[in-house]
């Protein structure tokens, strides 16, 4: 089958670049100030501890000013974002029929219902600002296993919202930080309890809808000791020709021997700003997977943290960066080894073209207190055409001399023999392509659940179409 052939039996970026007339019954004006605040934590129904958090992150994010460092922000205007859009239809839906129809018909066309069909233990689906449906398999729920809106969380499991909620991403770790925490609304809250192991995928969808709109979901995971689960989460939007704003935050907190799975596949639209944090707390002998594809957006920010808080924690941190003209992905890894025997592996893909240019960001360090901490960074950036661009920039600290640290950075084009023995194979030059670059993301690719493998070879297909 042709990659044109292709188009049009699967779902693609392309197809997703599509808009709704959607209605909503709870907006607030553009900008930010007390009162969009206040007006968003009346909406949610929130407790006074909660609203006294946002009033005072909105106080930092006041005075905090933007970041010194990484891809100009200059034509992000932060007072011409809708901070809060509820669409019509009310809070999450436990059943689909129940979801408005609108709004149905759009996940509809992102194959929500599909994939819960074929593999998924649970699905949930944010619209904008709102959380529409929500399910979970009842026998995780006898397990007490919870999956719900983070919003709904806040009042239904207070204890263990509050217990959590900004400890691993404080209010003032960075103006966008303090933005989001004046701000937020929707997310996953996901808590599995001890000794409980998930075998199948668990998943949430998040689509940015609203012209100049911004989506700031919160989404908290707890996975308690001897615990298992692998979270996926999928996002989208569509493309206005005015800038919006993605500052949805992930605080993960990994217990004793319990293993987090945390894959993404970030599909925004080429007017989105993504600016993310994702950060992750592991104790005792616990593993942090990420495993993630940044694809589109106008300018990406972000690096998914793992903190090695104690002994014989481990983290991996898979990543792949794809996208073309007038993108600039500034992406990758922060991993805090602390804990003794402790050990990371950092894997980073960019496949650069039409202008396009990538940025290995990444930081690993190495405490005093890390005795025989292991880590290996290994970047790689293939660049398409002549003009785009590859950058490293690794900051590297170590402060105990016990530690092992290997980084390995490459950069280099598709190999012209190896593109011509596939087209005198009768392969057309862009089918070439494809089946080049997915070789050289494979080590990635495997750790996607099957389906979601076979999509992103699809993606990659369609990006290599004229390429060269």
């Amino acid at each position: 089958m042709s990659t044109k052939e292709k188009k049009s039996t699967v779902t693609t970026s392309w197809t997703w670049d599509f808009q709704d007339d959607v209605k909503y019954t709870n907006e607030a004006i553009q900008g930010i100030n007390e009162k969009v605040v206040r007006q968003i934590s009346l909406a949610n129904n929130e407790p006074e501890w909660l609203l006294e958090s946002r009033l005072k992150a909105l106080k930092m994010y006041e005075e905090m000013s933007l970041p010194k460092w990484g891809p100009s922000l200059d034509k992000l205007d932060l007072d011409y974002i809708y901070y809060y859009a509820k669409p019509e239809g009310g809070w999450a839906k436990k059943t689909w029929d129940e979801v408005p129809e609108n709004i149905k018909n759009t996940f509809d066309r992102l194959w929500i219902p599909e994939a819960e069909k074929a593999s998924l233990a649970w699905v949930g689906a944010q619209y904008d600002s709102e959380v529409v449906y929500h399910s979970l398999k009842q026998e995780l729920v006898d397990q007490g296993v919870i999956f719900d809106d983070t919003s709904i969380a806040v009042n239904k499991y207070p204890e263990i919202v509050k217990k959590y909620f900004a400890k691993s991403i404080p209010l003032n770790d960075h103006k966008f930080s303090a933005l989001h925490y004046a701000v937020w609304s929707g997310g996953t809250f996901l808590y599995v309890p001890k000794g409980v192991k998930i075998d199948e995928p668990l998943q949430s969808y998040f689509r940015m809808n609203k012209k100049s709109g911004g989506q700031f979901e919160h989404t908290m995971i707890i996975i308690e000791d001897d615990a298992d689960a692998h979270y996926i989460e999928w996002c989208s939007a569509p493309k206005y020709d005015e800038n919006s704003l993605h500052a949805g935050w992930v605080e993960i907190f990994v217990w004793k021997n319990a293993h987090m799975r945390y894959s993404s596949v970030e599909n925004w639209s080429l007017d989105t700003f993504n600016l993310n944090t994702k950060r992750a707390i592991v104790w005792e002998s616990g593993y942090m997977e990420w495993v993630g594809w940044n694809l589109w957006s106008n300018t990406t920010m972000l690096y998914p943290c793992s903190v090695l808080l104690w002994d014989n924690s481990k983290a991996d941190h898979l990543w792949i960066a794809l996208a073309s003209e007038g993108q600039n992905q500034d992406t990758w890894a922060k991993v805090i080894h602390i804990g003794k025997n402790t050990a990371s592996n950092i894997l980073s893909k960019s496949i650069s073209k039409w202008n396009w240019i990538s940025t290995y960001r990444g930081l690993v360090d190495i405490k005093k207190t890390a005795d025989n901490a292991v880590c290996k960074v290994d970047c790689d950036g293939l660049l398409i055409d002549k003009t785009s661009a590859s950058n490293a920039i690794p900051d590297i600290r170590v402060a105990n001399s016990s530690a092992v640290m290997a980084h390995e950075a490459s950069a280099g084009k598709i190999n012209e023999d190896d593109l011509f023995y596939l087209q005198s194979r009768w392969i057309w030059e862009d089918e070439a392509k494809a089946m080049i670059v997915n070789g050289f993301v494979s080590p990635i690719m495997k750790e996607l659940p099957l389906e979601y493998a076979s999509e992103m070879n699809v993606l990659i297909a369609m990006e290599m179409e004229g390429g060269i």
